[in-house]
């Protein structure tokens, strides 16, 4: 019997992203030793039914619980076997160890058996996995092991600290090459002979996670982290607004210096150039008078590098009678012939965002500065896959103009210890199974859904290939929402206490909002929420439900870091400097080998009039593969047990999502390609696929609708008639989610048009160019740009009409007359705007189009105008706050909160009750403690009367692609 029945499979998984260091474990994923040889012998054979005895031979250390996977080459199927749990999906066989047989001694063995039939011929398979590792006979050697002797975790320092890291590593089968230290997840040093330490110095008051990577002659690695807290100094101390401040030879940076402590009388504050070659000088601030009024209003130094002292740093020390000195590293980066004025404001903007408290302890992104935000994450310290690769892609210009490929490298590393699941994180992901089928609905209320075995679910057409390139059936993706801080107490896998936190939260159709969802943790082991955890409020199993953890990807996001990828091997590759990214790169085809499972349908269905859960086919081969990058994939598995894992595609393709860019770099860059050998071509038809999508869906004006699902409603339902298709696919002009509607944000049209202008300036594919050159003059006939920082682009699209049905036998002449676009309100949105402005850029760059450079320069130099202490901000009104107190309504209505079903009562890690009735600040009454609270709860409860909340938001990555903007012009009209 395959048992596959207790699985839950994620029911909508990855929400809406709207506008939108190191840990104790391995910074890599760290995949099971297996040292073992596999004999498979047929004990009997009778033309049609046949026996087999499976003996594995352990060469390496004991075994502790196994799971051995392969695949038939044949068609056979197993009919019973003993001596293990077995089970068979599709040619996939897993067979799981008995209570009484998990451990395998150190040389020992076990034999399996079991009966089977088929028809035709009987090969053997050939290939086997214990635990996710192929079985070669070959010892795999043991990472590293490393610890920190000194301080201890927890331990306090007064500013300004000098915290000396004392490590101790060992190599059991190898040598330690050497020890790197970090603090909040970026690489300070590094010591390559014991005893390992190092020395971070002058540290100011504020909490610091201190890491040690030990990294052996095989280039594995093993980490080890503390926190430790430096209190500030009762001392009186001169503060300084950043730590390092970079420009270009010939220019001049500055940052801010105020006092920690009202003064008794007046203070003076000196600055000087204390080391460093020469060439810097003070522009300003040499001297700076402070007094009891004005003791904590920042006063300005700026420095000044001449021509000739590009690549060298210098050191300037504020000094002040009676107080602690504070210190600032300046660095001169050698003029590259690029416009130096964006190029010095990109690294203006880049200082900022790297200073200013965008980053978590452990060096993560967080979404925003601010706590109190709502929107794709409902907390300003729960982040996002985005986050992530935006961060990535600002590393790469950093790069490119700096030549210090260090900062994307670790920037990578980040990512990979933190938000890709490791293997802890998915313990069961090698054995075999698939997600049963659960229908999509399209309220809240609708949930659970129940998961229904007899709907036929497709062949998985990734899974053999993927572990057998990469040896381990782990999935090397990031998952899509991350709690930082641990604000809601779920830490890893019921521990409380761990952070960050893998959690979701959308799981409930298309109008489950953000105001409307629970947050959950990823894995589930019933701590938490009711007595089956948080299941029953998304599936309903016949069988009760069973432990598990489940992650979700974002792809727009994975796409996002191979994009990257690409640029910073493009670029090290110009500098000569190829080899400090290469190990960067080859995770980053990694990463698109997995990616593919977004081009597939949800449940492996055949793509095209796909009608019926029970009557559309389930799919074989690449008849399941719509090709688009669709809205998540996901995967699960049992925990803390072996038995079953499941992965899942999408069948909701959004336009926004798309990134021709990823698809041409794997298809081009041999260093981004794995030896899987669909790879290539399944990204070559992924990325024609692409650019098809986005002529099908241009409207009569310019700009581009929604998209394309092969499953209408989530349960692949009837669409209405007349329905235009893509491939069989039915439009939808708000894919996934309608609440707000999934197309109404014009960030949508530039994040995914800015990816298609970069495709444009690398190909001058003729399809691309019609795309934009049609887009472009709409955009622009929206915007407007006035003086001193004054503009407005636009903001919300209200859709009508649809496209024709598309043909592909003319894709240049594909018109839709009956598919209109109308701008109903603009804005001033600082991330939608630099994406915009990055999108006429590389159009400009590609085509010479005069009008969209210039309406990009004056955007980008608006954006420069709100420039302010901790990146560009302007006011934004928050009237959706209303929902704060929202309660949800039978029967539903738009304006509901959390919808929880009759009869279900649980606790959220942080304590907070989850049961019928509860709000949305409910659920999240830390926000009481925010500063913002009070405005937001004012008009929440009486909006007619209350002023609308009001904010200057700090989102991460809307800075970040702030400074690429930026430093876009400088690269692409070096000459203004």
């Amino acid at each position: 019997m395959i048992r596959s029945r207790r699985r839950w499979t994620a029911v909508l998984a990855a929400g809406a992203l709207l506008a939108a260091g190191l840990a104790a474990a391995p910074a890599t994923p760290a995949h099971a030793q297996s040292a073992c040889t596999v004999d498979y012998t047929n004990a009997w054979d009778g033309g049609g039914g046949f026996g087999a005895d499976v003996t594995i031979n352990n060469h390496g250390s004991a075994i502790n619980g196994w799971t051995l996977t392969f695949s038939f080459p044949g068609n056979q199927q197993i009919t019973n076997g003993w001596t293990a749990v077995w089970s068979q999906s599709g040619s996939e066989v897993t067979a799981t160890n008995e209570s009484w047989n998990a451990n395998i001694p150190a040389n020992g063995s076990v034999t399996l058996g079991f009966n089977g039939s088929y028809s035709g011929s009987n090969p053997p398979p050939t290939t086997f996995f214990l635990n996710g590792v192929e079985c070669t006979g070959e010892q795999q050697t043991a990472p590293p092991e490393v610890s920190i002797s000194s301080p201890a975790d927890g331990a306090s320092f007064t500013a300004p600290a000098d915290v000396t890291v004392e490590a101790t590593a060992s190599s059991d089968e190898g040598s330690v090459d050497r020890v790197e230290f970090y603090i909040n997840g970026n690489l300070a040093g590094s010591d390559t002979s014991a005893p390992y330490s190092f020395t971070h110095e002058g540290l100011p008051a504020g909490s610091y996670v201190l890491g040690a990577r030990a990294v052996d002659d095989q280039d594995q690695a093993a980490t080890d982290e503390v926190t430790v807290v430096v209190d500030a100094s009762a001392e009186p101390t001169v503060v300084t607004s950043l730590n390092t401040v970079n420009f270009t030879e010939g220019g001049s940076g500055g940052y801010e210096v105020s006092l920690s402590h009202e003064p008794a009388g007046t203070v003076t504050v000196t600055t000087e150039q204390s080391s460093g070659g020469t060439g810097f000088t003070l522009e300003e601030g040499a001297q700076l008078t402070f007094t009891s009024a004005d003791w904590d209003q920042p006063q300005s130094v700026v420095v000044a590098a001449a021509e000739g002292t590009g690549g060298s740093s210098a050191e300037f020390t504020s000094n002040a009678t009676g107080h602690i000195a504070a210190t600032v590293t300046v660095n001169s980066l050698t003029s590259g012939g690029d416009d130096e004025v964006w190029v010095d404001r990109f690294l203006e903007q880049y200082d900022k965002v790297k200073n200013s408290g965008y980053f978590s302890s452990h060096g993560i992104p967080y979404h925003s500065i601010e706590t109190l935000i709502v929107e794709a994450p409902d907390y300003g310290h729960v982040t996002t896959s985005e986050a992530f690769s935006f961060w990535l892609w600002m590393e790469a210009y950093y790069g490119k103009l700096t030549e210090d490929w260090q900062p994307f490298n670790a920037a990578w590393q980040t990512m990979e210890t933190y938000i890709i699941p490791g293997s802890d994180d998915q313990p069961s992901a090698g054995a075999a199974g698939d997600a049963i089928y659960a229908a999509e609905h399209p309220q809240p209320s609708m949930y659970p859904s129940v998961l229904d075995d007899t709907v036929p679910v497709g062949d998985d057409p990734l899974r053999s290939e993927l572990q057998s390139t990469h040896g381990t059936g782990e999935i090397y993706g990031m998952h899509w929402l991350l709690d930082v801080d641990n604000a809601y107490g779920y830490g890893h896998c019921g521990d409380g206490t761990t952070s960050p936190s893998y959690i979701n939260t959308f799981q409930r159709g298309e109008q489950e909002s953000v105001w409307e969802t629970v947050p959950h943790p990823s894995c589930e082991t019933f701590d938490f929420g009711g007595s089956n955890g948080f299941l029953p409020l998304f599936i309903d199993d016949p069988e009760g439900g069973a432990e598990q953890w489940r992650y979700t990807n974002a792809p727009d996001a994975d796409a996002r870091a191979i994009q990257s990828a690409y640029w910073a091997l493009t670029w090290a590759r110009e500098q000569g400097n190829e080899s400090q990214v290469s190990g960067t790169i080859d995770d980053a085809a990694k990463m698109g080998d997995y990616l593919r499972y977004s081009l597939f349908d949800k449940y492996f269905k055949e793509i095209g009039n796909c009608v019926g859960a029970t009557e559309c086919p389930a799919g074989s081969g690449r008849d399941s593969a719509h090709y688009l990058l669709s809205w998540y994939y996901s995967w699960g598995g049992s925990y803390p047990s072996n038995d079953w894992s499941w992965r899942i595609g999408s069948s909701h393709n959004h336009f926004g999502y798309q990134n021709p860019m990823s698809a041409y770099a794997m298809v081009t860059e041999p260093a981004l390609q794995t030896s899987s050998p669909t790879f290539v071509s399944d990204w070559e038809n992924s990325l024609e696929r692409t650019i098809e999508f986005y002529l099908w869906l241009q409207s009569s004006e310019g700009g581009i609708a929604g998209g394309a699902t092969n499953s209408w409603g989530g349960h692949y339902g009837t669409p209405p008639a007349g329905t235009p298709t893509f491939y069989g696919m039915f439009y939808d002009e708000h894919p996934v989610y309608k609440d707000p509607g999934s197309n109404g944000w014009f960030g949508m049209q530039v994040w995914s048009l800015q990816r298609l202008a970069e495709y444009l300036y690398l190909t001058g594919d003729e399809r691309a160019e019609q795309v934009l050159e049609r887009w472009a003059p709409w955009a622009i006939s929206e915007t407007t740009i006035g003086a001193d920082g004054e503009y407005a682009v636009p903001a919300e699209m209200a859709w009508s009409g649809a496209p024709t049905t598309w043909d592909p036998s003319d894709p240049l002449g594909h018109q839709n007359p009956n598919l209109n676009v109308e701008v109903v309100a603009h804005n001033q949105d600082v991330g939608v705007t630099a994406a915009y402005a990055r999108t006429l850029l590389w159009y400009a760059a590609a085509t010479g189009d005069t009008d969209a450079q210039e309406t990009a320069l004056g955007l980008i130099e608006a954006l420069y105008a709100n420039m302010g202490d901790l990146g560009v901000t302007v006011t934004e009104e928050r009237p959706d706050y209303e929902r704060f107190l929202d309660v949800h309504n039978d029967p539903p209505g738009f304006e509901d909160g959390p919808f929880i079903p009759s009869g279900f009562s649980g606790q959220m890690g942080n304590g907070e009750l989850v049961e019928p009735g509860v709000t949305f600040y409910d659920l999240r009454s830390f926000y009481a403690d925010d500063p913002n609270i009070d405005q937001v709860l004012a008009y929440a409860q009486d909006p007619d009367n209350a002023p609308v909340p009001t904010f200057e938001y700090h989102r991460s990555w809307a800075q970040m692609d702030v400074a690429m903007a930026f430093a876009d012009y400088a690269l692409l009209f070096p000459n203004g």
